[in-house]
């Protein structure tokens, strides 16, 4: 797999948006779970760069605005038309009093409290703010941020986000915005298919930012979401190829999945998945990196990194060359489903 080969979002637009193999995600740059240097974030954001990756995404939430931030610096030194760039909406970054700041997950943040909008205004305001965040005139992509179950903690909650998004007049906002050329593409960025599916009887949407729901673990979205997908000309953006740590780790003591411990038969799982790699010299790491690209829906994977070295280290994972037979006797073996696609039979795959 190369960083640099690019793979368009999908083929139906008049702006199609070419993205890199490998894209850099802007979560950890908010200071997700732990405070990052300034020198360390431009660090992270130049080595990306160097090493090939032109597709970028961050989001108001990551550090209420300092992501954003962060990124709008490096770009200073990229230039704006050297880099296709997403950032989402949903979220208002109100000032606010120092006892009223909801960072969420992250540290060391501006004193802003978060508050969910997706109605017009909402969407308008957001993507006014993040312009002056980032310093820029327009992003390519404008996602719609976190309706899944997930986030917002209750099938009622998601669905109703959903219904404010159409009827408060969200979405008129985003295909407004792309329509007039200000943007490329709209989607959404959510840790959970079914919204996504959700969404495209809905809407006309280019393409979902989809978090951990699709990996050498988890391939659900192969039952309907995908084929969707495949039949709608819609591009997959994956986040979470390590489903939180543990295609990364290994079946440890303490690995994560899913943003928790991880259960018994997940460890289970990941071990027969690890002696499979192992029989075939390749760190579990490379394997969960690659796995999904072989989807033909799947662009761009985006993993997480908070330094140069993290960075660099991703970039040789995509970079080795992994055996055909390991993919097989994945397959043979009942470890990934027969019907997921496979790295080695995607014809745009070197």
């Amino acid at each position: 797999m190369s960083v640099s080969k690019t793979r368009p979002l999908n083929n139906r637009t008049s702006r199609p948006v070419p993205l890199t193999q490998m894209g850099f995600g802007g979560a950890p740059l908010g200071n997700l779970y732990r405070k990052v240097s300034e020198q360390d974030a431009q660090d992270a954001l130049q080595s990306a760069y160097d090493v090939g990756v032109r597709f970028f995404d961050t989001a108001p939430q990551y550090g209420l605005g300092r992501s954003e931030m962060r990124f709008g610096e490096g770009m200073k030194r990229f230039g704006r038309d050297n880099i296709q760039l997403s950032t989402k909406i949903g979220r208002l970054l109100l000032d606010c009093e120092p006892n009223e700041v909801t960072p969420e997950a992250f540290v060391d943040v501006p004193q802003k409290r978060i508050v969910f909008d997706y109605t017009y205004d909402g969407v308008m305001r957001s993507y006014e703010a993040s312009k002056e965040r980032l310093g820029i005139q327009n992003a390519d992509i404008l996602l719609v941020h976190d309706v899944c179950v997930f986030s917002q903690g209750s099938q009622e909650a998601s669905d109703a986000k959903v219904r404010e998004l159409f009827d408060g007049g969200g979405y008129r906002a985003l295909t407004e915005l792309r329509d007039s050329g200000e943007i490329a593409a709209i989607g959404a960025g959510v840790n959970e298919w079914q919204v996504c599916e959700k969404l495209l009887g809905l809407g006309d949407f280019d393409g979902f930012l989809l978090a951990g729901r699709y990996t050498l673990l988890e391939q659900e979205a192969l039952d309907s979401f995908l084929p969707l997908c495949e039949k709608r000309d819609v591009g997959i953006i994956l986040g979470g190829p390590y489903n939180s740590g543990i295609l990364a780790t290994g079946a440890v003591e303490g690995a994560k999945y899913n943003y928790d411990d991880a259960p018994e038969e997940i460890m289970a799982r990941v071990r027969k998945i690890e002696a499979v790699c192992a029989a075939h010299d390749t760190p579990l790491i490379a394997a969960a990196l690659q796995f999904v690209l072989g989807h033909p829906c799947v662009k761009t994977v985006v993993p997480g990194a908070v330094s140069r070295a993290e960075v660099e280290a991703n970039a040789r994972l995509m970079d080795r060359a992994i055996p055909d037979v390991l993919w097989s006797d994945l397959r043979g073996e009942g470890l990934i489903r027969p019907d997921a696609p496979l790295p080695s039979e995607r014809s745009d795959a070197a």
